[in-house]
């Protein structure tokens, strides 16, 4: 059996979204709210950072699998996937330590924009 290039990256990308569910845990915890983010902002930025993850992961991953699946190239998926994780810790980092932009915050965007682009078009060219 094959390993899968898609499956890897999941899983680490499952990794972080762990580490930020238990940054917001421990933001409630500390600010004391049960649901939403109350009136605290670092409690904001956490559910934050967290669903910004949860919002471009999904679509990231399905197209990986869908490239991987139709014989895309696996130096294609590791540095698609690869730089997707890298763009989300920088994000992470960027929109944690301040709401306003950040260099983070640019870097990480730009870049998860990027490996949205080339694994949409990548898609779409093994897909005709």
């Amino acid at each position: 059996m094959e390993a899968s290039v898609t499956s890897l990256y999941a899983g680490l990308t499952g990794l972080l979204f762990l580490v930020l569910s238990y940054r917001v845990v421990k933001n409630r915890v500390r600010a004391k709210v049960g649901l939403g983010a109350g009136e605290d902002p670092g409690l904001e930025r956490a559910i934050r950072v967290q669903g910004n993850l949860a919002e471009y992961a999904p679509i990231v991953l399905v197209l990986m699998l869908v490239t991987e699946s139709v014989g895309g190239s696996p130096w294609l998926l590791h540095t698609t996937g690869s730089l997707f994780l890298l763009a989300r810790i920088f994000h992470a980092i960027g929109l944690s330590s301040r709401s306003g932009p950040s260099g983070g915050r640019k870097v990480g965007t730009a870049a998860t924009w990027l490996v949205l682009l080339v694994l949409s078009l990548a898609a779409i060219a093994y897909g005709l």
